[in-house]
Protein backbone atom coordinates (compact mmCIF):
# COMPACT_ATOMS: atom_id res chain seq x y z
CA UNK A 1 0.00 0.00 0.00
CA UNK A 2 1.26 3.39 -1.01
CA UNK A 3 0.75 6.95 0.27
CA UNK A 4 0.14 9.29 -3.08
CA UNK A 5 0.66 13.33 -3.12
CA UNK A 6 -1.00 14.53 -6.20
CA UNK A 7 -1.21 17.90 -7.50
CA UNK A 8 -3.26 18.46 -10.55
CA UNK A 9 -2.43 20.27 -13.63
CA UNK A 10 -5.43 19.16 -15.75
CA UNK A 11 -9.10 19.20 -15.07
CA UNK A 12 -12.12 17.35 -16.90
CA UNK A 13 -15.92 19.09 -16.65
CA UNK A 14 -16.92 15.71 -18.33
CA UNK A 15 -16.54 11.86 -16.27
CA UNK A 16 -15.42 9.90 -19.17
CA UNK A 17 -12.85 7.63 -20.28
CA UNK A 18 -10.04 10.42 -20.25
CA UNK A 19 -6.61 9.93 -19.87
CA UNK A 20 -5.24 8.66 -15.84
CA UNK A 21 -4.03 11.34 -13.95
CA UNK A 22 -2.39 8.89 -11.56
CA UNK A 23 -2.63 4.80 -11.84
CA UNK A 24 -2.82 3.61 -8.01
CA UNK A 25 -3.48 0.35 -6.49
CA UNK A 26 -6.40 -0.82 -4.14
CA UNK A 27 -5.14 0.09 -0.53
CA UNK A 28 -3.08 2.94 -1.54
CA UNK A 29 -4.45 6.34 -0.47
CA UNK A 30 -3.84 9.66 -2.38
CA UNK A 31 -3.79 13.59 -1.13
CA UNK A 32 -4.89 16.16 -3.51
CA UNK A 33 -6.65 18.91 -4.37
CA UNK A 34 -9.84 20.61 -6.24
CA UNK A 35 -10.59 23.59 -7.58
CA UNK A 36 -14.18 25.41 -6.59
CA UNK A 37 -17.01 24.89 -9.53
CA UNK A 38 -15.79 28.18 -11.19
CA UNK A 39 -12.27 26.84 -11.84
CA UNK A 40 -10.81 28.80 -9.04
CA UNK A 41 -7.77 27.47 -6.81
CA UNK A 42 -6.41 27.87 -3.42
CA UNK A 43 -5.25 31.32 -4.43
CA UNK A 44 -8.47 32.08 -5.70
CA UNK A 45 -7.02 32.41 -9.19
CA UNK A 46 -9.00 30.50 -12.48
CA UNK A 47 -6.68 28.06 -13.58
CA UNK A 48 -9.66 26.28 -15.50
CA UNK A 49 -12.90 26.70 -17.40
CA UNK A 50 -15.87 26.57 -15.10
CA UNK A 51 -18.30 23.83 -14.71
CA UNK A 52 -17.31 21.57 -11.88
CA UNK A 53 -14.00 20.85 -12.99
CA UNK A 54 -12.94 17.08 -12.06
CA UNK A 55 -9.51 16.31 -10.15
CA UNK A 56 -8.28 12.98 -12.23
CA UNK A 57 -8.91 10.72 -13.09
CA UNK A 58 -7.34 7.96 -10.95
CA UNK A 59 -7.15 4.31 -12.73
CA UNK A 60 -6.93 1.69 -10.29
CA UNK A 61 -5.25 -1.01 -11.12
CA UNK A 62 -7.37 -4.53 -11.19
CA UNK A 63 -10.46 -2.73 -11.26
CA UNK A 64 -12.86 -4.30 -13.74
CA UNK A 65 -16.47 -4.22 -14.85
CA UNK A 66 -18.67 -6.11 -12.70
CA UNK A 67 -16.31 -5.20 -9.43
CA UNK A 68 -17.19 -2.38 -7.14
CA UNK A 69 -14.96 0.55 -6.18
CA UNK A 70 -14.82 1.70 -2.55
CA UNK A 71 -13.50 5.05 -1.84
CA UNK A 72 -13.18 5.83 1.54
CA UNK A 73 -12.85 10.27 2.59
CA UNK A 74 -10.76 10.64 4.89
CA UNK A 75 -10.10 14.71 5.21
CA UNK A 76 -12.41 17.32 3.22
CA UNK A 77 -10.44 20.60 4.20
CA UNK A 78 -11.26 24.07 2.59
CA UNK A 79 -8.15 25.50 1.61
CA UNK A 80 -8.99 29.24 1.75
CA UNK A 81 -10.54 32.05 3.01
CA UNK A 82 -13.10 33.17 0.87
CA UNK A 83 -16.00 30.99 -0.71
CA UNK A 84 -19.09 32.26 -3.26
CA UNK A 85 -22.80 31.03 -3.51
CA UNK A 86 -25.25 32.02 -5.52
CA UNK A 87 -28.07 34.84 -4.13
CA UNK A 88 -31.15 33.20 -5.06
CA UNK A 89 -33.56 29.95 -4.94
CA UNK A 90 -33.79 28.22 -8.36
CA UNK A 91 -36.62 28.84 -10.23
CA UNK A 92 -37.65 25.05 -10.12
CA UNK A 93 -37.80 24.83 -6.51
CA UNK A 94 -40.34 27.92 -6.01
CA UNK A 95 -43.83 28.24 -6.95
CA UNK A 96 -44.40 28.96 -10.96
CA UNK A 97 -44.95 33.36 -10.99
CA UNK A 98 -43.04 33.57 -7.46
CA UNK A 99 -41.40 36.95 -7.53
CA UNK A 100 -37.73 37.26 -5.83
CA UNK A 101 -37.95 40.21 -3.92
CA UNK A 102 -33.98 41.32 -3.77
CA UNK A 103 -31.91 43.70 -6.21
CA UNK A 104 -31.67 41.91 -9.39
CA UNK A 105 -27.59 43.75 -9.58
CA UNK A 106 -26.82 40.61 -6.69
CA UNK A 107 -25.08 38.28 -8.83
CA UNK A 108 -22.75 35.69 -5.79
CA UNK A 109 -22.80 36.04 -2.07
CA UNK A 110 -19.00 35.97 -0.72
CA UNK A 111 -18.61 33.98 2.47
CA UNK A 112 -15.11 34.18 4.65
CA UNK A 113 -14.12 30.74 6.10
CA UNK A 114 -12.62 30.71 9.65
CA UNK A 115 -10.20 27.66 9.76
CA UNK A 116 -9.97 28.46 13.48
CA UNK A 117 -13.57 28.16 14.99
CA UNK A 118 -15.18 26.33 11.93
CA UNK A 119 -17.48 28.97 10.34
CA UNK A 120 -18.33 30.05 7.47
CA UNK A 121 -19.95 34.10 7.65
CA UNK A 122 -21.60 36.02 4.52
CA UNK A 123 -19.87 38.85 4.19
CA UNK A 124 -21.29 40.26 1.04
CA UNK A 125 -23.35 41.74 0.50
CA UNK A 126 -23.89 43.09 4.12
CA UNK A 127 -27.23 41.82 5.89
CA UNK A 128 -28.48 40.30 8.64
CA UNK A 129 -27.38 37.22 8.07
CA UNK A 130 -23.61 38.73 8.27
CA UNK A 131 -23.92 38.67 12.06
CA UNK A 132 -24.10 35.04 12.46
CA UNK A 133 -21.34 32.17 11.63
CA UNK A 134 -22.76 29.24 10.62
CA UNK A 135 -20.73 25.95 11.30
CA UNK A 136 -18.53 24.21 8.33
CA UNK A 137 -19.84 21.21 7.21
CA UNK A 138 -17.01 20.54 4.11
CA UNK A 139 -17.96 17.97 1.58
CA UNK A 140 -17.60 17.04 -2.17
CA UNK A 141 -20.66 17.74 -4.61
CA UNK A 142 -19.08 15.79 -7.45
CA UNK A 143 -17.25 12.90 -7.65
CA UNK A 144 -18.03 9.82 -9.53
CA UNK A 145 -16.23 7.07 -12.21
CA UNK A 146 -16.60 6.69 -15.83
CA UNK A 147 -19.85 5.93 -16.76
CA UNK A 148 -20.90 2.87 -19.24
CA UNK A 149 -20.29 2.42 -22.43
CA UNK A 150 -17.52 4.84 -23.29
CA UNK A 151 -19.47 7.95 -22.15
CA UNK A 152 -18.14 11.42 -21.39
CA UNK A 153 -21.18 12.76 -19.11
CA UNK A 154 -21.09 16.60 -17.90
CA UNK A 155 -20.68 16.86 -13.87
CA UNK A 156 -23.78 19.27 -14.42
CA UNK A 157 -25.51 16.03 -13.85
CA UNK A 158 -25.21 12.77 -12.61
CA UNK A 159 -26.01 8.83 -13.06
CA UNK A 160 -25.40 5.02 -12.07
CA UNK A 161 -21.99 6.43 -12.14
CA UNK A 162 -22.13 8.98 -9.48
CA UNK A 163 -21.57 12.85 -10.86
CA UNK A 164 -23.10 15.63 -9.77
CA UNK A 165 -25.47 14.34 -6.63
CA UNK A 166 -24.47 17.17 -4.09
CA UNK A 167 -25.43 15.00 -0.95
CA UNK A 168 -24.62 16.97 1.91
CA UNK A 169 -23.44 13.07 3.99
CA UNK A 170 -20.51 12.75 1.08
CA UNK A 171 -18.45 14.50 3.55
CA UNK A 172 -14.94 13.46 5.94
CA UNK A 173 -15.40 9.72 6.90
CA UNK A 174 -17.70 8.72 4.33
CA UNK A 175 -17.41 5.33 2.58
CA UNK A 176 -19.05 5.50 -0.88
CA UNK A 177 -19.48 2.19 -3.05
CA UNK A 178 -19.62 2.97 -6.98
CA UNK A 179 -20.26 0.43 -10.07
CA UNK A 180 -17.17 0.08 -12.15
CA UNK A 181 -18.06 0.20 -15.65
CA UNK A 182 -14.40 0.60 -17.42
CA UNK A 183 -10.85 -0.90 -16.41
CA UNK A 184 -9.34 0.95 -13.86
CA UNK A 185 -13.01 2.26 -12.48
CA UNK A 186 -11.26 5.93 -13.55
CA UNK A 187 -12.36 8.00 -9.91
CA UNK A 188 -12.75 11.78 -10.14
CA UNK A 189 -13.59 14.08 -7.45
CA UNK A 190 -14.11 18.03 -7.21
CA UNK A 191 -17.04 20.49 -6.37
CA UNK A 192 -16.16 21.32 -2.50
CA UNK A 193 -18.28 23.04 -0.30
CA UNK A 194 -18.21 24.25 2.65
CA UNK A 195 -21.23 24.28 3.57
CA UNK A 196 -24.92 23.13 1.47
CA UNK A 197 -28.35 22.29 2.91
CA UNK A 198 -30.31 19.68 1.34
CA UNK A 199 -31.12 20.03 -2.12
CA UNK A 200 -28.58 22.17 -3.29
CA UNK A 201 -31.63 24.62 -4.01
CA UNK A 202 -29.59 28.33 -4.82
CA UNK A 203 -27.72 25.73 -7.11
CA UNK A 204 -24.66 26.03 -4.99
CA UNK A 205 -23.19 25.09 -1.62
CA UNK A 206 -20.39 27.45 -0.34
CA UNK A 207 -18.00 27.00 -3.70
CA UNK A 208 -14.40 26.35 -2.19
CA UNK A 209 -11.10 24.68 -3.27
CA UNK A 210 -10.21 21.78 -0.98
CA UNK A 211 -7.35 19.98 0.38
CA UNK A 212 -8.82 16.14 -0.08
CA UNK A 213 -7.17 12.56 1.37
CA UNK A 214 -8.96 9.17 0.29
CA UNK A 215 -7.89 5.67 -0.09
CA UNK A 216 -9.70 3.35 -2.26
CA UNK A 217 -10.28 -0.60 -2.50
CA UNK A 218 -12.00 -2.85 -5.01
CA UNK A 219 -14.46 -5.67 -4.62
CA UNK A 220 -13.68 -8.00 -7.22
CA UNK A 221 -16.81 -9.67 -9.18
CA UNK A 222 -19.58 -7.69 -7.02
CA UNK A 223 -21.55 -5.71 -9.60
CA UNK A 224 -24.16 -2.86 -7.90
CA UNK A 225 -26.59 -0.74 -9.70
CA UNK A 226 -26.37 2.59 -8.10
CA UNK A 227 -24.04 4.16 -5.74
CA UNK A 228 -23.81 3.04 -2.12
CA UNK A 229 -22.33 4.87 0.75
CA UNK A 230 -22.10 4.45 4.97
CA UNK A 231 -20.86 6.52 7.46
CA UNK A 232 -21.21 5.94 11.02
CA UNK A 233 -24.29 5.93 11.11
CA UNK A 234 -26.50 4.90 8.16
CA UNK A 235 -26.22 2.95 4.90
CA UNK A 236 -27.29 5.04 2.32
CA UNK A 237 -27.97 4.34 -1.66
CA UNK A 238 -28.47 7.10 -4.00
CA UNK A 239 -30.96 7.50 -7.22
CA UNK A 240 -30.09 10.02 -9.91
CA UNK A 241 -33.07 10.85 -11.73
CA UNK A 242 -35.74 12.78 -12.81
CA UNK A 243 -38.96 12.88 -11.83
CA UNK A 244 -38.07 12.71 -8.36
CA UNK A 245 -39.85 9.81 -8.24
CA UNK A 246 -37.94 7.84 -10.21
CA UNK A 247 -34.80 8.75 -8.32
CA UNK A 248 -37.04 7.35 -5.38
CA UNK A 249 -37.42 4.07 -7.20
CA UNK A 250 -34.08 3.99 -8.00
CA UNK A 251 -32.61 4.48 -4.30
CA UNK A 252 -34.79 2.16 -2.13
CA UNK A 253 -34.74 -0.79 -5.19
CA UNK A 254 -30.52 -0.54 -4.79
CA UNK A 255 -31.14 -0.18 -0.82
CA UNK A 256 -33.49 -3.80 -0.81
CA UNK A 257 -30.63 -5.11 -3.30
CA UNK A 258 -28.24 -4.14 -0.56
CA UNK A 259 -29.84 -5.52 2.58
CA UNK A 260 -30.87 -8.85 1.23
CA UNK A 261 -27.79 -9.76 -0.95
CA UNK A 262 -25.00 -8.25 1.20
CA UNK A 263 -26.45 -8.46 5.33
CA UNK A 264 -28.57 -11.35 4.56
CA UNK A 265 -32.08 -10.16 5.37
CA UNK A 266 -34.81 -12.29 4.24
CA UNK A 267 -37.08 -9.83 2.14
CA UNK A 268 -39.89 -9.72 4.68
CA UNK A 269 -37.71 -8.58 7.16
CA UNK A 270 -35.89 -6.02 4.53
CA UNK A 271 -39.02 -4.68 3.58
CA UNK A 272 -40.51 -4.40 6.82
CA UNK A 273 -37.85 -2.65 8.22
CA UNK A 274 -37.43 -0.39 5.65
CA UNK A 275 -41.44 -0.04 5.61
CA UNK A 276 -41.41 1.87 9.45
CA UNK A 277 -37.77 2.88 9.77
CA UNK A 278 -36.44 3.94 6.30
CA UNK A 279 -35.53 7.93 5.48
CA UNK A 280 -35.23 9.76 2.43
CA UNK A 281 -32.69 12.50 1.83
CA UNK A 282 -32.82 15.11 -0.86
CA UNK A 283 -29.47 15.47 -2.60
CA UNK A 284 -29.63 17.77 -5.83
CA UNK A 285 -33.35 19.08 -6.90
CA UNK A 286 -31.38 21.83 -9.15
CA UNK A 287 -29.48 19.78 -11.69
CA UNK A 288 -30.84 18.03 -14.68
CA UNK A 289 -30.88 14.84 -12.58
CA UNK A 290 -32.23 14.89 -8.95
CA UNK A 291 -30.42 13.12 -6.62
CA UNK A 292 -32.65 11.44 -3.72
CA UNK A 293 -30.74 8.95 -0.94
CA UNK A 294 -32.91 6.21 0.91
CA UNK A 295 -30.76 5.51 4.42
CA UNK A 296 -31.24 3.32 7.35
CA UNK A 297 -29.10 3.20 11.00
CA UNK A 298 -26.82 0.69 10.47
CA UNK A 299 -26.54 -0.79 13.82
CA UNK A 300 -30.44 -1.88 12.86
CA UNK A 301 -29.33 -3.28 9.87
CA UNK A 302 -26.46 -4.85 11.96
CA UNK A 303 -28.29 -6.72 14.72
CA UNK A 304 -30.49 -7.91 12.53
CA UNK A 305 -27.82 -9.21 9.95
CA UNK A 306 -26.10 -11.08 12.92
CA UNK A 307 -29.26 -12.72 13.68
CA UNK A 308 -29.88 -14.27 10.16
CA UNK A 309 -26.06 -15.14 10.47
CA UNK A 310 -26.54 -17.28 13.98
CA UNK A 311 -30.05 -18.53 12.04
Amino acid sequence: MAHHSFVPTTYHRTLGPHEPALVIAPGDSVTTQTVDARGCDRDEQQVTDPGNPMTGPFFVEGAQPGDTLVVVFEQIVPNRRRGITSPRIAANVLEPGFRVRHADDIDECVWEIDAQSQTARMVAPDSSLSSIALPVEPMLGCFGVAPSGGQAISTATSSTHGGNMDYRRFAPGATVYFPVFEPGALFFLGDGHALQGDGEIVGTGIEISMDVSFHVEVVRDHPISWPRAEDAEYLMTVGNARPLDQCVQHATSEMVRWLEEDYRLEPLVAHSLLGQRVEYDVGNVFDPAYTMVCKIRRRLVEQLSTGAAAG
